[in-house]
């Protein structure tokens, strides 16, 4: 089939792979336009633009999927079916039935939990064991078209949404080639979602990645896991700085630390929560580096009664 692939960020880059290596001919991608990154703000391609271009596959970038004349391009490339990961914008009616077969969508969650942008994170955040990845057809409702098919993952204790988001990235790949090959052969039909288990990730805010001390241990951690590397969990130290946490570990055995109060030893940071503490083991301090948190700790000079999470907000 003649395929438009649609897909911004690394995330989208495996499935992009996997159908260029198919018997499948993409004949274009569509991307988010270049835009500001890194320290310098300078523009930079998206990773799938750079891939794409790399290939020698031509590149749709436009602002609008509005613009009739963006919708006559898509037209004009008389594909099949459009595959999407993580394109970063809503496709408008105008374009849902340009396709001959239409839009299909990898989406990491196990439909219909976890509609939205951040499924990821958020089934990371509530403290869900088992995860996944669905094909679904494209339909105006937020992610409610009918499901092609699905795979799990399992969460891991450690898992961070950067790590769970990769393994579902490179499974999601197989499943995507596998919904293009049904599609193609008649042999997929897709199941609507059933009416139960529905559930929303919206996208996280900077506010929803502080770190709540008076939370018990395991919601600490599962909020850091979960914000890291986006939007990046963090507190506030003693001085009223903002301190990003990249790693916190669950520490059972103490619990005689009030929430948010610190305890330094000589290779560790423990902070105390609503159940046991917790070990910082890496974070950022604003305008600096990562680092291993008992060399942060050596030269803030902690108070006796240092608490985190109790200055304003910098």
């Amino acid at each position: 089939m003649r395929l438009l692939f649609a897909g911004t960020p690394e995330v989208a880059l495996p499935s992009l792979e996997a159908l260029i290596a198919s018997p499948h001919d993409v004949v274009a991608v569509l991307t988010r336009p270049d835009a500001p990154a890194g320290r310098g703000r300078r523009l930079s391609a998206s990773p799938v633009r750079e891939r794409a271009e790399a290939a020698g596959i031509a590149v749709l970038t436009p602002t609008s999927l509005r613009d009739p004349e963006v919708v006559e391009q898509i037209r004009a490339l008389d594909v099949d079916l459009a595959p999407v990961v993580a394109y970063g914008a809503l496709l408008p009616p105008a374009v849902l039935g340009v396709p001959r077969h239409g839009w299909v969508n990898l989406h990491f969650s196990l439909l219909p939990a976890w509609r939205g942008a951040a499924p990821v994170q958020h089934a990371l955040l509530h403290g869900d064991e088992v995860t996944g990845a669905s094909t679904f057809r494209i339909e105006e409702g937020l992610d409610t078209g009918p499901v092609y098919g699905t795979l799990t993952e399992t969460v891991r204790p450690t898992d961070t949404s950067g790590d769970l988001l990769a393994r579902l990235a490179t499974a999601g790949a197989g499943l995507l080639v596998a919904t293009v090959d049904g599609i193609a052969d008649g042999s997929l039909v897709a199941v609507a979602q059933p009416a139960e288990g529905v559930s929303h990730a919206p996208r996280l805010s900077t506010d929803d990645a502080r770190v709540r001390w008076e939370h018990p241990a395991a919601a600490v951690d599962r909020r850091v896991r979960a914000c890291t590397p986006a939007p990046g969990a963090w507190t506030t130290a003693p001085d009223g700085s903002r301190l990003k946490l990249e790693r916190v570990r669950p520490r059972p055995d103490v619990t005689d630390l009030a929430p948010g109060e610190v305890r330094v030893g000589r290779d560790d940071v423990l902070v105390g929560t609503a159940t046991h503490a917790v070990a910082l083991t890496r974070l950022a301090p604003a305008g600096r580096r990562a680092m291993a948190a008992a060399d942060w700790a050596r030269g803030a000079r902690l108070s006796a009664d240092a608490r985190l999470g109790g200055g304003e907000d910098r």
